[in-house]
């Protein structure tokens, strides 16, 4: 398969469920690259990218997220690619939101 992106903004109770460490750690083990972060409305964004079925899993992951999490909402954006990444990270909540 290609290599891949997608932009991810999901809605939920997303936030004080540890949704970024696991996001971080699937990303990881599908050996993809990008980042996430909390936004200040209480939403989750997550840039992805590498190996298009590894970027398909992990949509499909995020539309579940960790045990504690209740999804509503993924809105997935198709960007394209670029290597601009080396890891998967956590990066500092966009406008504030909590840790």
């Amino acid at each position: 398969m290609g290599v891949a992106r997608a932009h991810l903004v999901i809605q939920g109770r997303v936030q004080g469920v540890s949704f970024r460490y696991h996001t971080m750690q699937e990303a990881r083990i599908l050996g993809l690259t990008g980042w996430v972060r909390n936004l200040w409305d209480g939403r989750v964004e997550v840039l992805i990218a590498g190996d298009e079925d590894a970027v398909k899993q992990m949509i499909e992951w995020c539309q579940q997220g960790p045990p504690s999490a209740v999804v509503e909402n993924v809105e997935v954006a198709w960007e394209e690619p670029a290597a601009e990444f080396n890891n998967f990270r956590v990066r500092i909540n966009a406008g504030g939101g909590s840790s």
